[in-house]
């Protein structure tokens, strides 16, 4: 029987594989969202500032956003921690990378819902 989840490589533990999966499908929900709402809704296909000014404004769509970035970064930093695993790195160099790719996410998170609330402050 074929299994088609692959399962935890060498080195990544159970909960982040999990986090990986689970965050995968979030992203495919709201990215679909994201994508009709903001390139295919518009004329053109590109919001205008203000247009996303007026997008904003609603508190759930705020919300989608946020939820959107909170999964993205961690999905995408395990994504490049598997890449680096592939490479074999000494356990050393790993807790170092380890470290790294969390002060980098937490930074994009916290830039992206700082962003996002300026954004809809702006109404």
């Amino acid at each position: 029987m074929n299994n088609s989840i692959s399962p935890p490589k060498s080195g990544q533990n159970t909960k982040l594989w999990f986090l990986k999966m689970v965050s995968g499908l979030v992203i495919v929900l709201v990215l679909s969202v994201h994508l009709i709402v903001n390139h295919y809704l518009p004329e053109g296909g590109l919001m205008r500032y203000e247009d996303v000014i007026a997008y904003f404004s609603n508190p759930l769509v705020v919300l989608m956003e946020i939820i959107f970035l909170v999964t993205v970064v961690p999905h995408a930093l395990i994504g490049v921690r598997s890449i680096i695993l592939d490479l074999n790195p000494s356990k050393g160099s790993m807790r170092l990378i380890n470290r790294i790719l969390v002060l980098v996410g937490a930074m994009a998170i916290i830039y992206g819902i700082w962003l996002a609330l300026t954004v809809a402050s702006q109404v």
